[in-house]
């Protein structure tokens, strides 16, 4: 019988193309089923066959769990106290094995071994054709369209699949049977019992690769792109840069007479893309990412990662584009919240915001108007500033004496000092599960607080939109912080 069982690997390991030891496993995988299926229940069943003689043993197993976790398989674990009466140096995780009869191989059914076993190397062959596809480097998945699946689209490579899903195409395509296809690599899944390769033509890396594959000059380092953003089907915009000085980085990828840019274009259904030069000064970045409009002004608020643009009338529908389209695609390019307002629009929330600063120094910093006023007209719009900008600055007022800028540097010194404490007896208003509740801070646990949020419940009860509005967070952390606040709700 062993010697039998040596040929049977032999034969099926010759004729698959498939290892020996994988041939072995699947033998191996075959006997523990059958001998767990004589035990019942949910024991753990270990068969070493020798590669040499075909022998093979059958073990039982127990795997060593902590005394404090308790033991949720009686069958198949053992509390570490029980197994260190039998071992004494055996840790968690361990396993402890006892040898038991096993089962002939006649006695496993022909039908049940043949069908782990065959399983066992289609999962080998399938997992050997997935490591040689992805050992070529690709990120463009290149194929033909095999069949429908719930809506999601096969595509055959060879004999590699990929899968499409309804979600990562482009709207307007209706794919059929037969049709060649080319598709971003976006993930794979070794794991997934079908295709296992993810695929996607809405991504923005697959317009970032399309690009590089038409434009040479990305590839030899000369040109880099630097963040894109779509609207599959519809509009994208590229940043590029160019890291020589004789290489016109958007004439470049647009090409002779378009071509380039025309090659992406009629891959992507007919999608429009702008090309956008990349800058460090993210103000000059912004303007250019809202072309084709013009912009009068910018006004950028580095705390809260964001720009007001004012624009003219004749400007303001270009700028913010078709259903908002191309401001917000101009936001995901540069990664900055954008803004879109008239002039009018900007000189009202400029007076908004003067009316609210005039009031804190008027109240924090006991002054009249008039001094609240000189002060914003010199830029200042926060007691920080007036506590510790360097003195020298202060003095260059001409509206001031030494004696004030001191008086007003005290002042707003004493006032922060009095907020600070407030905001620690808020704080201490707060529970200690929220104060733990992961990704909240200090700053943010005080702004909870003053708005009257103290509990982990509290917090779970927001809506994304109050959170963001409190906490001046955005929607993406709004969500993730309520969820993760929510969480003892279904674990409880």
């Amino acid at each position: 019988m062993n010697r039998e069982l040596l040929m049977l690997v032999d034969a099926i390991s010759r004729e698959k193309s498939v290892d020996r030891d994988v041939v072995f496993g699947a033998v191996e995988a075959a006997l523990a089923s059958a001998t767990k299926k004589l035990h019942g229940g949910e024991v753990d069943i270990r068969v070493a066959v020798d590669r040499e003689s075909g022998v093979y043993e059958t073990f039982r197993r127990w795997h060593v769990v902590p005394n404090e976790a308790g033991l949720q398989i009686p069958d198949a674990e053992i509390l570490l106290f029980e197994a260190q009466e039998q071992i004494a140096d055996i840790e968690v995780d361990d396993y402890i094995e006892e040898p038991i009869e096993s089962v002939p191989i006649g006695r496993i059914g022909a039908q049940a071994a043949k069908q782990v076993i065959l399983q066992k190397i289609r999962d080998a062959e399938r997992e050997q054709l997935l490591n040689d596809f992805l050992s070529r480097g690709d990120k463009i998945f290149v194929g033909t369209v095999k069949r429908l699946d719930k809506g999601d689209i096969i595509v055959e490579s060879g004999r590699v699949e990929g899968r499409l899903k309804r979600s990562e195409m482009i709207s307007k395509e209706n794919l059929r049977s037969g049709d060649r296809v080319r598709a971003y690599i976006a993930e794979v899944d070794p794991t997934a019992r079908g295709p296992q390769i993810m695929l996607s033509r809405s991504s923005p890396a697959f317009m970032i690769e399309l690009f590089r594959q038409e434009v040479p000059e990305i590839e030899q380092g000369l040109l880099e792109i630097k963040s894109c953003a779509r609207d599959a089907g519809s509009r994208a915009k590229i940043a590029v840069l160019s890291h020589d000085k004789r290489v016109d980085p958007i004439g470049t990828c647009v090409g002779v007479r378009g071509s380039r840019v025309n090659a992406v274009t009629n891959e992507l259904a007919g999608e429009r893309v702008d090309i956008v030069l990349w800058s460090e000064d993210p103000a000059q970045f912004v303007i250019g990412a809202l072309a084709p409009a013009n912009v009068q002004s910018i006004v950028v608020d580095e705390e809260k990662h964001a720009m007001d643009v004012v624009v003219d009338e004749e400007n303001l529908a270009i700028a913010i584009g078709r259903g908002g389209q191309n401001v917000r695609l101009a936001s995901e390019l540069t990664g900055w919240r954008i803004n879109i307002m008239t002039a009018e629009e900007s000189q009202a929330k400029q007076a908004t915001e003067s009316d609210s600063i005039r009031k804190l120094f008027v109240e924090k910093l006991d002054v009249d108007e008039e001094v609240a006023d000189i002060l914003i007209e010199e830029g200042f719009t926060s007691l920080e500033e007036v506590a510790y900008v360097p003195l020298q600055e202060m003095l260059e007022i001409e509206s001031f004496d030494e004696d004030t800028v001191n008086e007003l540097r005290t002042r707003a010194k004493d006032a922060l000092l009095t907020m600070e404490i407030a905001k620690e007896e808020r704080v201490d208003e707060v529970s200690q599960d929220l104060r733990d509740l992961e990704g909240l801070n200090g700053e943010l646990i005080a702004k909870l607080s003053g708005a009257g949020i103290h509990t982990r419940d509290d917090l779970a009860d927001l809506a994304v939109d109050e959170l963001t509005e409190i906490a001046g967070v955005d929607d993406a952390q709004a969500k993730a912080l309520i969820m993760k606040a929510r969480e003892h709700w279904f674990t409880a």
